[in-house]
């Protein structure tokens, strides 16, 4: 009997890696279809079991024979797992030896290594295999949108695309095999693209997003409303004295001594704008008192008692000599001012911000409008000065994370016995995230940072994701 000639076998079997010898490559493949790396091949067992291993590296063994050089393909492979009876299991410890005959894998069998990982109910599918596009491939939809996600490239490499398709498939299939039901995503949208991608979804920017500055941390307002480069710390001093005097006068409620700079409570800003105004017009008298007459002409001496006065009229000093802050906050005045008048920062400090409540405030991010009520909220932030861009972001991400945490902290306390982190999970999308988080110690990302990372940290536990979209 005429002995059958071996194109390809086995030579070598490591825990992670497989070495097979070919004769003669363009004999070893399926048809038209190329072999190279990142291939599939299917290695027969003794016991109607197929490896799938996936192509690494290949390399040419040159060795002389009867006089003649004699050129013997390597190619190495990683396992993946076994197909026996149909179905595939990952592992690849079931391998017996010697192996019958290794040959490349065709597409159902490649298919099954994807479609029998993760079940049909739980199935999401955006993408497909980058050496066969007519191989779809799923990832488990819960596990994918519960944990954080990156998509990097350089520009113009296709991440608004990948971040738009994945999203878009998710939305398109809700009432599928993997259901969106009550998840939400908010797209932070940096230059504005992503309204024609998402035309039903509820759609925010400058015009009418609404954001309440009293929220604004001790870090955001000093950033906002300080030269934190210049570090003068007798205006930091000030704001920080005023906004918490302020809290406290607006407050309704008992244990004002509890109120400090980080407390999220009610301050009015033009009363604050008087406050400092008056401050720097502190003089005072023979006896070292600062005085002022009110508007009724009335002697006014300030201490912490009456301070509330400064708030409401601009003072007149009666004093002569220069006293205290006389002057020494003009700069901090002029700061103040310019961004109060500022018409592109109404969404974050015009009247509006005073009297919108943090129910309205959530509504508006979560998107749950009686009007629309969209699985998707583009907050368009193109038209926000870049200064207080990464402001802008790190507040809505804070007020997004302390929804999670206290909504699942009463869910729980309703329900002691309550499985689920939370029934309305959110999936932050930060576009160009380089832009507002970067790799930089400055002070005015620090805010932004801070609240990103925390969520990076401790999200998923309250239901909130973030997708990261960068080049860097």
């Amino acid at each position: 009997m005429s002995e059958e000639k071996i194109n390809a076998e086995v030579v070598a079997v490591y825990p992670n890696k497989i070495k097979i010898t070919v004769d003669k490559l363009e004999d070893f493949r399926i048809a038209d279809e190329s072999l190279r790396v990142g291939s599939y091949l299917k290695i027969y067992g003794n016991d109607n079991a197929i490896l799938m291993a996936i192509i690494e590296n290949f390399s040419i063994d040159v060795s002389e024979k009867e006089g003649k050089a004699i050129r013997t393909h390597i190619i190495e492979a990683s396992p993946l797992g076994i197909i026996k009876n149909g179905i595939f299991t990952r592992g690849g410890d079931d391998l017996t030896i010697p192996p019958k005959k290794v040959e490349p894998a065709t597409e159902d069998e490649i298919k099954k290594i994807y479609l029998d990982s993760v079940k049909e109910e739980e199935r999401f599918i955006f993408s497909s295999l980058s050496s066969n596009d007519k191989i779809r491939i799923p990832v488990n939809g819960n596990k994918f949108f519960n944990k954080h996600i990156a998509v990097v490239g350089s520009t113009g490499s296709g991440k608004s695309h990948t971040l738009s398709t994945i999203i878009q498939t998710a939305v398109a299939e809700k009432n599928g095999n993997f259901k969106l039901n009550n998840s939400h995503v908010i797209i932070f949208d940096i230059h504005s693209e992503y309204r024609s991608a998402f035309p039903n979804a509820n759609f925010i920017d400058i015009s009418n997003l609404v954001l309440p500055y009293w929220l604004l941390n001790s870090e955001e307002l000093e950033e906002i409303f300080l030269d934190t480069e210049a570090n003068d710390h007798n205006q930091r001093s000030i704001l920080k004295e005023s906004i918490v005097l302020n809290r406290k006068l607006h407050f309704k409620g008992a244990s004002k001594e509890l109120i400090h700079f980080d407390s999220p409570l009610f301050f009015d800003l033009s009363e604050i704008f008087q406050y400092v105004s008056n401050r720097n017009n502190e003089r005072k008298i023979t006896n070292n008192d600062i005085t002022w007459k009110n508007s009724k002409g009335e002697d006014f001496k300030f201490d912490e008692e009456n301070a509330d006065q400064l708030f409401f009229e601009k003072l007149i000093p009666t004093g002569t000599a220069a006293a205290g802050n006389n002057g020494k906050l003009l700069n901090f005045i002029n700061r103040l001012e310019n961004k109060l008048k500022d018409k592109r920062l109404d969404f974050l400090l015009g009247e509006k911000s005073k009297s919108i409540s943090f129910d309205d405030t959530l509504k508006q991010l979560l998107g749950y409008q009686k009007e629309n009520e969209a699985n998707v909220t583009v907050i368009d932030l193109s038209g926000v000065p870049f200064e207080i861009l990464s402001i802008t972001v790190s507040l809505i991400s804070r007020i997004i994370f302390e929804y999670g945490y206290f909504y699942k902290k009463m869910r729980f306390t309703a329900n002691p016995n309550e499985k689920i982190n939370n029934d309305i999970p959110i999936l932050l999308v930060f576009e160009e995230a380089h832009k507002y988080v970067p790799n930089s110690d400055l002070a005015k990302f620090r805010s932004s940072k801070k609240s990103i990372e925390r969520i990076a940290k401790e999200g998923h536990k309250y239901g909130v994701t973030l997708l990261l979209a960068s080049q860097r």
